[in-house]
């Protein structure tokens, strides 16, 4: 009966939006209307599409410790009903990605530039805050219009689903996203970090790292900076939410075992610019 209810009011709003009394501009449009079971189907789709055009960097102790790295934060975090996957991506240049329904990538540039387990975890905890946050699902109904996600969650045109996931992964639509959704998503990095027991500080210290780093190396950090722009106002509002926090003993910062995959990574590779 659930089901039946919920579509028709799909169709309602498919209806609706086809006579253009609603759209992307209206008041829809920073609403997900996306079950979490419909997301992560949808997350699976994309996930196997932006595959296709990126390399997953197989070393099962590194993306053994990235997996254990995430899970402890997603545990936490504030959507830890969903099944989270993490996978390194093998590629120099410095970030991460997050896909709707809990898939999440890091590059191994960034593993090499963070400096310590904290600098790491906090990407990380950001990239989780945006599956939070559903900022994937969100920016999936702006970009492509009420119209097309009702058709998508309704399955209209199945045999269209892979070409709609490869036009969004290549667009990069699921990866930009407006100044709220980021300090939203540095808000439950923070918190999720604070539950989980490692230092948040990390998370502040990576962002002021980047310019400096975008100075010596600005290609390794184009698409960081494209993506998730870190500015003083970020790290500001970091370093205010982590000062309100009670205060917490034993907060972690470093550990063995971060230093142990530094250590195993292989040495950078050059990468052509395509």
């Amino acid at each position: 009966m659930k089901k039946f209810h919920r579509t028709i009011i799909y169709l309602i709003l498919l209806i609706l939006a086809s006579n253009g009394l609603i759209g992307c501009s209206g008041a829809l449009s920073n609403v997900n209307i996306f079950t979490d079971k419909e997301e992560v189907k949808l997350g699976k789709q994309f996930s196997g599409e932006i595959e296709k055009d990126i390399t997953i960097y197989n070393d099962a102790v590194v993306t053994a410790y990235i997996d254990a790295l995430g899970q402890r934060m997603a545990r936490v975090s504030k959507r830890n009903n969903i099944t989270y996957h993490f996978k390194v991506v093998d590629t120099e240049v410095v970030n991460a990605f997050a896909l709707p329904g809990g898939y999440l990538y890091v590059n191994l540039g960034l593993i090499r530039a963070s400096e310590n387990e904290s600098e790491l975890a906090g990407v990380i905890g950001h990239e989780i805050g945006h599956v939070v946050g559903k900022h994937g699902a969100k920016q999936l109904t702006k970009q492509l219009g009420i119209v097309a996600v009702m058709q998508l969650v309704l399955g209209k045109n199945p045999n269209k689903m892979a070409e709609l996931a490869a036009g969004v992964v290549a667009t990069g639509t699921l990866m930009k996203y407006g100044r709220d959704a980021e300090t939203e998503a540095d808000g439950f990095a923070v918190q999720e970090m604070y539950a989980a027991g490692i230092d948040p500080e990390g998370m502040a210290t990576f962002f002021e790292k980047l310019f400096k780093l975008q100075q010596r190396q600005p290609s390794q950090l184009e698409q960081l900076f494209s993506t998730h722009p870190p500015t003083t106002g970020r790290i500001s509002n970091v370093r205010a939410q982590i000062a309100s926090l009670p205060p917490k003993s034993n907060l972690q910062k470093d550990s063995p075992r971060f230093r142990e995959i530094k250590r195993r990574l292989p040495p950078p590779k050059k990468e052509q610019k395509k």
